[in-house]
């Protein structure tokens, strides 16, 4: 075999492995689909996805399952695709529990489990049009919201 035919060989091959992890990366992806998106950073804020930590940008989309967290200094204010409008001050932590949401009806569900720090919500579409299908829990209770804007604030324990 000459120089140039393994040469094409092992392109080929290489193309081919390539493309397989790009299918199995978009396979793995299609049902983490963008719930949210961030609008604005200030200070320390993190998001937490599968366990890597990332530096909090403006524009960066979030996920179900993602963790916020912001620092001493930080602040983040994120809108969802259902026109909900979140932002959380200094020393807080919330997770997307859980993010559904229909466009063509405006159907939807929303958890977010907030363990520590400040949020302060406007409700989107899905608590305007399936009251109480948003909730937001923290250590000691469960809000069910139902199409309005409200502050939360969650002492540290630890």
């Amino acid at each position: 075999m000459t120089f140039v035919n393994r040469a094409r060989r092992v392109a080929v091959s290489l193309g081919f492995i390539l493309t397989m992890l790009t299918v199995f990366r978009s396979a793995a992806n299609a049902d983490n689909t963008q719930v949210a998106q961030i609008k604005t950073v200030t200070g320390q804020a993190e998001i937490v996805r599968n366990s890597a930590r990332t530096v909090a940008r403006v524009g960066d989309p979030l996920y179900e399952k993602d963790t916020i967290e912001t620092g001493p200094d930080g602040s983040i204010g994120i809108t969802f695709i259902d026109n909900t409008v979140m932002s959380s001050g200094p020393d807080s932590e919330i997770v997307l529990e859980d993010y559904k949401f229909n466009s063509s009806n405006f159907k939807g569900s929303m958890l977010a489990d907030m363990n520590r720090g400040t949020v302060s919500m406007i409700s989107g579409d899905i608590a305007r049009s399936s009251p109480g299908a948003m909730k937001v829990k923290t250590p000691t209770a469960i809000l069910g919201v139902r199409g309005t804007r409200f502050v939360i604030e969650v002492k540290d324990n630890r």
